[in-house]
């Protein structure tokens, strides 16, 4: 086997102390990056920061650091940072083209910061997912269900839609849809029905439930009974208020009827009977 040259022993041990280089150099710059998100958010923490910009801030500084660590990384190997400058404005329209969605998501996750349709802590509903808001990052808005799923929703698919901010408000009103005999006395069904609501515990006693007669329905007379309750207690209140007038009625004699359809057979003329 021939030997090496020393200029070609020296250009292979170049090249191999530059990849060891770069290596080192990118393990120090993905801890620094993590170290610096995270201290970050402790300080944040203690000066008493939004925890949703704190968050977003922290994110954006990760991002930062690691920027420059690839550009420190590819100077080891004699790219020039200008060069490489100038090669990514060249080539701005295919990565534009390439990331639109991801660009599309962090300008998003700007104007989600921005105009702060929601915050952390908060429960949203938001391109078909209904959850509580973990984080609002830079690209993805994190969220856990109610039964302790955890989704991420890209920021673009939540600006872009109908945004419902469930808990913004201190007080909701829980709605109990029922049906009654047509049989039953109007004025005696909307009598028992604003009775059990009254007696719904943990409802707001400052705000009078309603019982509002719907409409004639194929099988039933529909009403709808509505009272008010702290947002934290919805759920409850809710639950409350259905047993309450499922009992009442039960009580009342009043029937709750189920869909049903009646079928009339006519025998052809002339048939025998």
């Amino acid at each position: 086997m021939p030997e090496l040259s020393p200029e070609l022993q020296a250009s292979i041990l170049g090249g191999i102390m530059s990849i060891v280089k770069a290596v080192v150099l990118l393990i120090i710059v993905w801890m620094v990056a993590g170290w610096a998100r995270r201290g970050s958010q402790r300080a944040f923490e203690k000066g008493s920061f939004d925890v949703t910009l704190s968050k977003f801030i922290s994110n954006l500084l990760r991002w930062a650091i690691l920027l420059l660590g690839v550009l420190a990384i590819l100077g080891i190997f004699g790219v020039e940072t200008t060069s490489f400058a100038a090669v990514l404005a060249g080539a701005g329209l295919a990565i534009g083209m390439a990331f639109s969605g991801t660009l599309s998501s962090f300008a998003s996750g700007v104007l989600l910061l921005t105009f702060r349709p929601f915050q952390v802590g908060q429960v949203v509903s938001v391109a078909g997912v209904t959850g509580k808001v973990e984080e609002i990052g830079i690209f993805t808005t994190t969220m856990d269900t109610p039964d302790n799923r955890r989704i991420i929703v890209p920021n673009s698919s939540i600006f872009g839609s109908t945004i419902e901010n469930i808990s913004y408000h201190p007080t909701r009103r829980a709605d109990v849809a029922v049906g009654t005999d047509y049989s039953a006395d109007l004025d005696r069904t909307r009598q028992v029905l604003e009775q059990a609501a009254r007696g719904v515990p943990g409802r707001l006693e400052d705000q009078d439930p309603q019982v509002v007669l719907v409409e004639l329905g194929a099988s039933s007379i529909d009403w709808q009974v509505r009272v008010w309750a702290n947002a934290a207690d919805f759920f409850p209140v809710k639950e409350a208020a259905t047993r309450a007038i499922k009992v009442a009625l039960d009580d009342a004699g009043i029937g709750i009827p189920y869909p049903q359809m009646d079928v009339h057979l006519d025998h052809p003329s002339g048939a025998a009977g």
